[in-house]
């Protein structure tokens, strides 16, 4: 069997990475569906499955994990996960192995040679992905945080307030920035947001010579492929994917949020934007928030992110209610 290559994307949502996405899946060699956030999702639960040596607990946590993959809410078009087979082909009994060998099915149908992995919270992950026999390459893809922040405040997942949003965009840069620290170039490529809207051919023509695939003109053409139609159909945050590139979709921040908004941000994390050679708004004092002050940011987070829930479309709710569902059985 001929060995089948990985591509991990790393870094924060809510920063192109759907987008980088869909113009990976138009090249002859690349399979990247969207990520139903597999090991985000699963190691939490895994005490739930008991020793996996056992072969019934194991084969559980498979049929779960395809159950997952199942209810994505974008569909994994045309193929039928066959849990037999992916037992089998995995070398041991771990949640690590489950991810690789459904993304790697997943690639062998598609008859392409990589798979590629969206999950960003795979950061997270990566002493386990360094595990694997074959280890991926990353892609480290960032963008300006406060515009981060910006999407984040928008959606219908993930935090709403900007010291959450700013803590978390901080950690995962970070923890993105060691890893090519640790790995060097070879595995690690980044590439700035800013720098794929406004030159794309030029950074896809590098990042395909890191991936020493082809290069094909077909990356920009995305926005006329199935796979992202069908993502822009499945969630209201994906909708500018059946568009061409929207060059000017970014310093959004500076018009939209508050000068307080942009504070607490950049004095949370705003070290992490001047490594990634953006320039804060503000002087950044080192300011340290206190517990009454966090307490109400956390109080308002809840709060907005119950806001986020009511305001989110029935077709948005209905496309996630499948996959919350299942967690929340395992979990019980």
């Amino acid at each position: 069997m001929n060995t089948i290559k990985s591509i991990q994307i790393i870094g924060t949502q809510r920063s192109g990475s759907n987008l980088l996405r869909v113009m990976l899946n138009q090249l002859d060699e690349i399979d990247a569906p969207h990520p139903p956030h597999i090991l985000n999702r699963f190691f939490p639960l895994l005490p739930k499955y008991g020793d996996l040596s056992i072969d019934t607990n194991f084969e559980k946590l498979i049929e779960d994990v395809c159950r997952l993959v199942e209810m994505n809410p974008v569909p994994w078009d045309g193929i039928i996960l066959n849990r037999a087979e992916i037992k089998s082909h995995c070398k041991s009994h771990t949640l690590i192995e489950v991810f690789r060998m459904i993304y790697e099915f997943k690639a062998r149908h598609s008859k392409k040679s990589y798979w590629c992995c969206k999950s960003m919270s795979n950061i997270y992950f990566t002493d386990q992905l360094e595990k694997l026999e074959t280890k991926p390459l990353y892609i480290h893809l960032y963008r300006d945080g406060r515009d981060v922040a910006l999407s984040f405040m928008r959606a219908i997942v993930g935090q709403k307030h900007m010291y959450h949003i700013a803590k978390q965009w901080k950690e995962e840069q970070e923890l993105s920035i060691k890893l090519k620290e640790e790995l060097g170039s070879d595995r690690v490529f980044s590439i700035a947001y800013e720098e794929l809207l406004n030159s794309p051919e030029n950074v896809l023509n590098q990042l395909c010579q890191f991936l020493k695939v082809p290069y094909n003109s077909t990356m920009l053409s995305y926005y006329s492929s199935n796979e992202a139609n069908m993502t822009a159909e499945s969630g209201k945050m994906w909708q500018n994917l059946s568009q061409p590139i929207l060059k000017n979709n970014y310093n959004k921040y500076s018009k939209e949020l508050s000068h307080d908004q942009i504070r607490i941000f950049e004095q949370v994390a705003g070290s992490t934007l001047l490594k990634l050679n953006y320039n804060p708004c503000f002087t950044i004092n080192g300011k340290i928030f206190s517990e009454d002050e966090i307490e109400r940011f956390n109080d308002e987070n809840n709060s907005l992110k119950q806001k986020a829930i009511l305001m989110a479309s029935s077709n948005d709710l209905e496309k996630r209610k499948g996959q919350s569902n299942l967690i929340k059985e395992i979990a019980v």
